[in-house]
């Protein structure tokens, strides 16, 4: 179900792979190189062919644009994700889920997807057959902005270990330089392809050797195999709007897409988990043993600075948990013990 139709080779013959063999794939190439038309030709063969239960899609496009009209098609983890906030923590779930197929796979004895949804297919075990996840992301510049350090490593983390739990990531970028694609994005994604780039330096920070600069663009692309030391010039299949939105409205009336989860509950996630301290349950239970509080009993027994210990103790008191501010003097504790741990409770 992931055979993806790329382009034609320079004799004229049509160029065919795999996305479980690529296992990941690199795009990148200056603006109006084809990239955007490469991901609607992969995103179009693969709902060709794949039926919702096989193959799931989880779109991140912070453009907005270049993959809407991929919104309610069945094959959809979630409605196409364009807040950058989001996206990062759509990856985080992806690295859960990779982490939960693992498991299953453990007790299973399985090593792989294939052999997984055999064994649950000849019911061996009971559960259901699990869909290969493609995660597509439009612009990985975008959101290697925002929060580098949490993206490169769910990147990295999906892209060393997902392969055999059936997740595939494809990446796209129109600014190859190192800050977006780092060296450990690049040596976890053997599968690069090159657009029309710049640059020589560019063309090397994609495919390791120079050519893509001297590319003719409009889908003229290098492509560097998984396991293939040269590339191959290909000029990419052209995927016009029409086209796109005819196989989209087919596959729509088959079936009703089946969100596991959606972008504002991501969003609300984040807002909840960025509020809350990790530190905030243990510096409750500190102030309760101590019978008192005070910014400075926080700092001390925590060892953290002053602006943190303050954003703790304003929290507990906007919970109720220690009396308002009085001068100097520490605050009293409003809860006894038997209410905090009865709250520890509903906490966890």
């Amino acid at each position: 179900p992931l055979t993806v139709a790329l382009g034609l080779d320079i004799s004229g013959d049509p160029i065919v792979t795999d996305i479980r063999k690529m296992p990941h794939g690199l795009i990148a190439g200056a603006t109006g190189s084809g990239k955007s038309v490469c991901i609607n030709a992969i995103l179009t063969s693969i709902l060709y062919k794949a039926k919702p239960h096989e193959v799931k899609l989880m779109l991140i496009d912070p453009k907005m644009v270049e993959l809407a009209p991929y919104n309610s098609v069945p094959h959809l983890v979630a409605p196409v994700i364009t807040d950058v906030k989001a996206a990062t923590a759509a990856l985080k779930w992806a690295v859960e889920e990779m982490e939960r197929r693992y498991e299953l796979f453990a007790h299973a004895g399985a090593r792989d997807l294939t052999r997984y949804n055999t064994i649950v297919s000849e019911r061996e075990i009971p559960g259901e057959t699990l869909p290969y996840i493609v995660i597509v992301i439009d612009e990985l510049a975008d959101l290697m902005m925002v929060a580098p350090g949490d993206v490169e490593e769910a990147i990295c983390r999906i892209a060393q270990k997902a392969r055999a739990c059936g997740i595939h990531l494809l990446v796209a970028t129109q600014r190859p330089s190192v800050d977006v694609i780092t060296g450990l994005i690049k040596s976890n994604i053997p599968t690069r392809i090159a657009f029309t780039v710049s640059s020589q330096v560019d063309s090397r920070t994609i495919i390791d050797i120079g050519g893509a600069e001297k590319l003719l663009g409009r889908g003229d692309m290098l492509f560097l195999g998984n396991g293939t030391s040269k590339p191959v010039r290909v000029q990419g299949v052209y995927v016009s709007d029409d086209e796109i939105e005819k196989t989209v409205d087919h596959v729509k009336k088959q079936m009703k897409p089946n969100y596991l989860f959606k972008q504002e509950d991501l969003l609300a996630k984040t807002e909840q988990a960025e509020s809350e301290d990790e530190l905030f349950l243990d510096a409750c239970q500190f102030v309760v043993e101590q019978g008192g509080a005070s910014t400075s009993s926080v700092q001390r027994k925590f060892r953290i600075g002053y602006n943190r210990a303050a954003r703790l103790i304003e929290e507990m008191e906007s919970q109720g948990i220690i009396s308002e501010g009085r001068g100097t003097k520490p605050r009293d504790v409003l809860i006894s013990e038997d209410e905090f741990a009865a709250m520890q409770e509903t906490n966890v």
